[in-house]
């Protein structure tokens, strides 16, 4: 569970610290030339704040929707969703974005009560769909939909209306999971502001589904499950099978995992991201069929009886792919696919008859991003003991960067970023680096000593005066949202 904390319990202790910032926003609101948000609340009820973090992706990355292991390091920047209960029976939003602020509201009604326009993540999509200007409020108004109507079954009943006011400090478009990190706070908050019983993990889980089926991009679960569940300073060890977490991986002293934005927007929703991963599952479903499994389809996808895979290419071994590889088409139309195998198991994604599909290398890379992550796992538990095995684990990164261009999802900044990293090499302290999430740009992870910090936010400085593109530096770890809590403040506590 994300537990409650009063303000006059967490005071006298460090845990003070990751809530300032957002203390802060509050007594700033009193000063504002906006008068939409020097009113937005008031002083009569108690304010809740959540934050959740973006995240690195370590290891693993894209393999997540194909059931592989990855390791997940929650960053220090972070969304904050602060909530105030309101009378009026709707959700006012404000959020900051891009240095102004955006106002959305919405009827409660329609979002909570059985048969209203917006009462299923369907209706809500369409809804959605017509007003690109918005399309940031999906993520929060579908998660608000998901607890409101948790909260209704349980019997809690539900707030008269709510206030949302929500500011972030993690750059959107930047492969670090904004979304995740938005819709983990938005969830925090109006979990512990309606009294709802839900864990950490049920909460990334509701994310997750926002994502794919409200606002249409067909992510995996480590984003969410990091943003929820992360720890400081410790990798989350995630089998997305569909996401268990399997313990949290010690970063041995004297090393440190950063990243470098490469300044290229970045977005699951991308053709690229969605080509790739329908592409794997193209190639599970060949690879089932190959193998004689039971097919039928299931209203608009195929379901597979899969007694041997579990219906997760990750569990193929490197000698298994190997054996059928060679039967699977470099590419292939999704119209000659869909004539031959009808469907695919992806819930979130569906085979475009005019598009072609990178299916031989889509399907290879979670099988061996899955050997490349269970061998990182095992150097990291070594390395204290031997410094050598670091020069085997940025290897590991540089394979994982290269599979990632194999599929598509590469770009000329990413790629720059890690050969400034590859030239300066091991005996600069830097040892490996790949690049993370959904790829097409984005962040870069980088493994380094502890004390590569100037080095790393050097190459950031050569790469910014090269492309002329901006490249922050991430350099810190930071909690996750179950971590840190909920927040609660009585109105004469606002600083």
């Amino acid at each position: 569970m994300i537990r409650l904390r009063r303000l006059s319990d967490v005071r006298a202790t460090s845990d003070l610290v990751w809530f300032q910032p957002w203390l802060d926003r509050l007594r700033a609101l009193r000063q504002e030339t906006d008068s939409r948000l020097r009113q937005f609340f008031t002083g009569e009820s108690p304010f809740y704040i959540a934050r959740a973090p973006g995240r690195l992706d370590v290891m693993g990355g894209i393999a997540d929707y194909s059931g592989a292991r990855v390791l997940e390091l929650p960053l220090e920047c972070a969304t904050a969703a602060v909530l105030q209960q309101q009378t009026a029976l709707r959700c006012d939003l404000a959020t900051r974005r891009e240095g102004r602020w955006h106002f959305f509201t919405v009827e409660l009604p329609s979002l909570v009560e059985p048969g209203g326009a917006l009462s299923t993540p369907a209706g809500l999509a369409a809804w959605l769909a017509g007003r690109e200007a918005d399309r940031w409020a999906g993520y929060v108004v579908g998660i608000v939909q998901v607890c409101l109507q948790r909260a209704a079954r349980e019997g809690r009943g539900t707030p008269a209306g709510l206030r949302l006011l929500i500011d972030s400090t993690v750059p959107e478009g930047r492969g670090v999971a904004s979304s995740a990190a938005l819709e983990v706070a938005t969830g925090a908050v109006v979990v512990a502001g309606c009294g709802i019983r839900m864990t950490a993990a049920e909460l990334a889980w509701a994310c997750q589904a926002v994502e794919n089926y409200v606002v249409g991009a067909p992510c995996g679960i480590m984003d969410q499950m990091t943003s929820a569940c992360g720890r400081r300073d410790r990798l989350l060890r995630l089998r997305c099978q569909p996401g268990m977490i399997e313990g949290y991986v010690e970063i041995p002293a004297g090393y440190r995992f950063y990243g470098i934005d490469s300044g290229i927007s970045h977005a699951v929703s991308g053709a690229d991201y969605g080509t790739v991963r329908t592409a794997a599952f193209m190639g599970y479903r060949m690879i089932a069929a190959a193998a004689a499994l039971p097919a039928a389809r299931d209203g608009t996808r195929v379901r597979i009886d899969d007694p041997r895979w579990g219906g997760y290419l990750a569990n193929l071994t490197p000698a298994e792919f190997s054996h059928v590889s060679g039967d699977l088409p470099e590419e292939i139309s999704g119209a000659e696919f869909l004539k031959r195998y009808d469907g695919i198991t992806d819930t979130a994604t569906a085979v475009r008859p005019d598009c072609r599909y990178p299916v031989r290398r889509a399907t290879g890379h979670p099988v061996h991003e899955q050997g490349r992550v269970g061998r990182f796992t095992e150097l990291l538990g070594m390395l204290a003991e031997h410094p050598q095995a670091a020069v085997e684990l940025g290897r590991l990164m540089y394979d994982s960067h290269k599979s990632y261009g194999a599929c598509g999802l590469g770009s000329d900044g990413t790629d720059r970023l890690v050969e400034l990293v590859a030239a300066e090499g091991p005996e600069h302290g830097l040892f490996g680096a790949k690049i993370t999430g959904g790829g097409s740009g984005g962040t870069v992870a980088v493994l380094a000593t502890s004390g590569a910090e100037a080095l790393v936010r050097d190459l950031a400085a050569r790469y910014r005066a090269d492309t002329g593109r901006e490249a922050c530096v991430f350099a810190n770890s930071g909690p996750g949202a179950a971590e840190t809590g909920v927040l609660l403040l009585e109105p004469q506590e606002v600083p």
